[in-house]
């Protein structure tokens, strides 16, 4: 049995000392705010060894901090003098260089990928020709770092992802039964901030173990009402012709044109509960001398708190897929339809790889897998062409590419500048009908899909072509991080 006797205290767990040993009374000692989870630790260590009194721990914790180059190798104090002398040094380490595909990128996202490289744990970056301005890593940002995971640079929506069906119905029913096709889009799910269904839809996700976080045990039923639905922003569901020319694609199609369906979505409520929660935690630990980093507080791999997200954003990662399978077999029962083909990807996520010999945590911002012969999804706009490609597997690029065209302008000055009904006109007499979205996100918004695949020819190549002719999208005004 743990029992540690003190003056005035009788300490049966390890818990309990640090009850008593609160933060305050670290404060008082001179432990710095982001040292104290390394002198909580030494409290731990000296605990455990029930021989250390608390007045002893208290003293002996006062001299590391006043000394700490003394105690370096020591093996309960090394951990804490190092920080100590980390954070006592102001000095920044030089920034890593990161290596960009386009030229129609602003000022703020490349300050925001600046920023990135100046984490301590950086080893390698890259922006691609869709990249914006994000929160702490822009859009189109792609980060590896050592040991380490941003919650803000994975995102807002965990996994936001694509996924696209290829249906075995003739193109030509787009036109003649485009009231059949409506309805299966209406019908087929729903959009904005908070919605869910009235009847939650059934799928195996809800069976695996939520409570591998506090967030995703908290959200699990928001997360099962929100299950096949679709968000807001620019999250889509649309239905348009799919046309491929390779003979003996992976896709195992005829050359020709198909009727396909195509999703964007993520994680929805919980994902942005599970980013909200653990930047927090992340910003409570970031050292002062990077404090002006903001949103790009990390978590180590190895801590209990950046285990906790891992296991949280991989949760959310099946929950997106999840929530695009529900959608893609939802709307596909609605038309009568069968699925003959797919292809899927998350374009908001982390991942463990090997790079130049290394395991990093490579994180994709609004960026899509491109490794060797892997397949993704990149969209254009409304009204302009998705594409279906093969990564060439560029190691420049942390073997990534775009995740679309990329914004030109604010949502706000987008709303300043077009009607949307007007522009709802206009792509109707392209043949392309939009059943509700905002003026927030009409093409002219947007850059030029095809300049944008042109600038990452050497990362990716196109397989196939997705037009767009009914598309769906949010159209209350409310908005989700790309």
């Amino acid at each position: 049995m743990f029992r540690v006797v003190v003056p005035f205290y009788v300490i049966d767990s390890p818990e309990q000392f640090l009850n008593i040993m609160n933060a305050r009374q670290l404060e008082k000692l001179g432990v710095p705010r982001e040292c104290a989870n390394a002198a909580i630790a030494c409290v731990q260590k000296m605990a455990a060894q029930k021989t250390w009194s608390k007045g002893e721990i208290k003293k002996r914790l006062k001299q590391v901090v006043e000394s700490p180059s003394l105690f370096l190798g020591d093996p309960i104090m090394d951990g804490f003098a190092n920080e100590l002398l980390s954070e006592s040094d102001n000095t920044l380490p030089q920034a890593i260089s990161y290596q960009t595909w386009g030229e129609n990128i602003d000022h703020g996202a490349h300050h925001q990928m600046e920023d990135a490289c100046q984490l301590p744990n950086a080893v390698a970056a890259a922006l691609m020709p869709d990249g914006h301005i994000g929160y702490g890593l822009p859009i189109g940002g792609v980060l590896a770092l050592d040991g380490a995971v941003v919650p803000y640079a994975v995102g807002v929506d965990i996994a936001c992802r694509m996924k696209l069906s290829v249906l075995d119905v003739p193109v030509a029913s787009l036109t003649k039964q485009f009231d059949h096709f409506r309805n299966a889009l209406e019908s087929g799910t729903v959009f904005g901030v908070g919605v869910g269904h009235e009847t939650p839809k059934d799928h195996p996700v809800m069976d695996q173990d939520w409570s591998v976080s506090r967030v995703t045990r908290e959200n699990k039923d928001k997360a099962r009402r929100q299950l096949g639905t679709s968000g807001s922003g620019n999250h889509f569901v649309e239905f348009g012709v799919f046309t491929i020319s390779e003979v003996g694609n992976e896709l195992n199609l005829d050359p020709g044109q198909y009727v396909a369906l195509l999703s964007h979505s993520g994680s929805r409520g919980v994902g942005a509960a599970v980013c909200s929660t653990y930047s927090t935690i992340a910003s409570r630990q970031l050292p002062r001398k990077y404090a002006h980093l903001g949103r790009l507080a990390w978590l180590q791999l190895d801590s209990q708190e950046g285990q906790d997200y891992w296991a949280a954003m991989n949760l959310m990662g099946d929950y997106a897929a999840a929530n695009h399978d529900v959608i893609h077999k939802s709307v596909s029962k609605l038309l009568g339809a069968r699925v003959i083909a797919d292809v899927e990807n998350h374009h908001n996520f982390a991942w463990k790889e090997v790079h130049n010999g290394k395991e990093v945590i490579v994180h994709r911002k609004g960026a899509t897998p491109a490794a060797a012969g892997v397949l993704g999804v990149i969209p254009g706009s409304m009204a302009d062409p998705a594409f279906v490609v093969r990564g060439r597997g560029s190691s420049a690029s942390l073997n990534s590419a775009s995740h679309g065209a990329g914004r030109v302008m604010s949502r706000r000055q987008a709303k300043d500048k077009f009607n949307f009904r007007a522009v709802q006109k206009s792509l109707e007499k392209r043949g392309v009908t939009v059943l509700s979205a905002g003026a927030d996100e009409v093409p002219g918004v947007y850059k030029n899909i095809e300049q944008v695949m042109a600038d990452q020819s050497d990362l990716v190549e196109v397989v196939a072509r997705f037009d767009p002719r009914i598309v769906k999208m949010c159209g209350d005004g409310s908005r989700a991080e790309d």
